[in-house]
């Protein structure tokens, strides 16, 4: 099983930008975590991060066939892009949005997220552990698509 982790805009600010809400840790501290979990539960992970919304949809689509599932944290896009809203729903592929703010405390044009409905899952206001808390849901959903995929053999 791979998992594709995808970064919007500005993430790799982290450590320097707004330290109030975003933290102390980078985007490297947090990939440097998230690949040591994906290694001990024997699972590939890969990280990609794009200020430009076309890369990430170029991404999402490249994933389709070679990653199980995607993890993203689509920063600033998660109000307005429809982009990419559209390239999750096309790959079809089991996806859990992250935000290290609780964007439903912040301004009210961050309380609506055009990504969410086509994910399996959302994670905001944890902070850089919401990615750890995204990993540890994407192994529940792969394990119940094993499951799943098991009984329908089996029957």
């Amino acid at each position: 099983m791979k998992i594709m982790v995808i970064q919007g805009p500005n993430i790799n600010m982290l450590g320097k930008r707004d330290r109030r809400i975003y933290g102390s840790m980078t985007m490297s501290d947090i990939h440097e975590q998230m690949k040591a979990v994906a290694d001990q539960a024997g699972v590939g992970i890969e990280f990609f991060q794009s200020n430009f919304e076309g890369e990430i949809v170029d991404k999402i689509q490249e994933c389709l066939g070679e990653f199980d599932g995607i993890i993203i944290n689509p920063a600033a896009y998660t109000h307005t892009s429809i982009a990419i809203r559209d390239a999750l729903a096309a790959v079809n592929l089991p996806t859990i949005e992250v935000h290290i703010s609780n964007i439903y405390q912040r301004e009210e044009f961050r309380h609506k997220s055009l990504i969410a409905p086509v994910c399996a899952g959302h994670i905001a206001g944890f902070g850089p552990i919401g990615y750890h808390l995204a990993i540890i849901g994407m192994l529940q959903i792969f394990e119940q698509l094993k499951r799943m995929e098991s009984a329908s053999q089996n029957a």
